[in-house]
């Protein structure tokens, strides 16, 4: 993807303009290898406390686990993701607990600390050649059965990887929307003292 594609009134790294999240992918294996060191990015995130409170549940398209993890999606998004290398669910705990849980403590940034986690992924996977997409069409209520995701930990996300395919194999509609997104102008969401509307 060309860089130019998207509009810069900055100089931003280029690695931050070429992550974008595509529907169409290739349906390739991605190496434990490549997959560790995207985790191993997302090792490094800040968070609160240094607590780390972030959980990442993977399932390989050729492994054990693939279709089960693929029905945890709306079927709208199964439909795209089946052609991923790696489905992932990104998890995050909600509490603070130093020694036991019950001296455990709401942990109010875990959301934000997970999300951290899975920027750096992101951009991690884009620097190996491989892109990521984050949905929230999942089925949050059917997935933590499924995956035993204890209650005190929130389901953030699913995140599909894998290598960029031809968009001709997606439906029609959403070959219309394979491209990387324009952002808001950066007036548009900083103010500088309170919140305006």
């Amino acid at each position: 993807m060309s860089v130019a594609a998207r509009a810069v009134t900055r100089a931003v790294d280029p690695l931050f303009l070429e992550r974008w999240s595509p529907r169409a992918f290739d349906s390739s294996a991605i190496p434990q290898a490549d997959l560790d060191t995207i985790f191993d990015a997302g090792r490094w995130a800040p968070s609160a406390f240094n607590y780390q409170p972030w959980r990442f549940l993977y399932a390989h398209r050729d492994g054990a686990d693939w279709n089960r993890f693929l029905e945890l999606l709306i079927p709208a998004n199964q439909d795209w993701v089946r052609n991923a290398s790696v489905l992932i669910f990104i998890l995050s705990d909600t509490l603070l607990v130093r020694d036991s849980v019950e001296d455990a403590k709401p942990l109010y940034s875990h959301s934000f600390d997970a999300g951290a986690a899975w920027a750096l992924m992101a951009l991690q996977a884009t620097r190996l050649g491989y892109h990521s997409h984050g949905m929230t069409g999942v089925d949050f209520d059917k997935a933590r059965a499924e995956l035993a995701v204890p209650d005190r930990f929130r389901i953030e996300a699913a995140v599909a990887i894998g290598r960029i395919a031809d968009k001709a194999i997606l439906p029609e509609a959403l070959q219309a929307r394979e491209m990387p997104s324009g952002r808001k102008d950066i007036a548009d969401f900083t103010m500088a003292g309170n919140f305006r509307a």
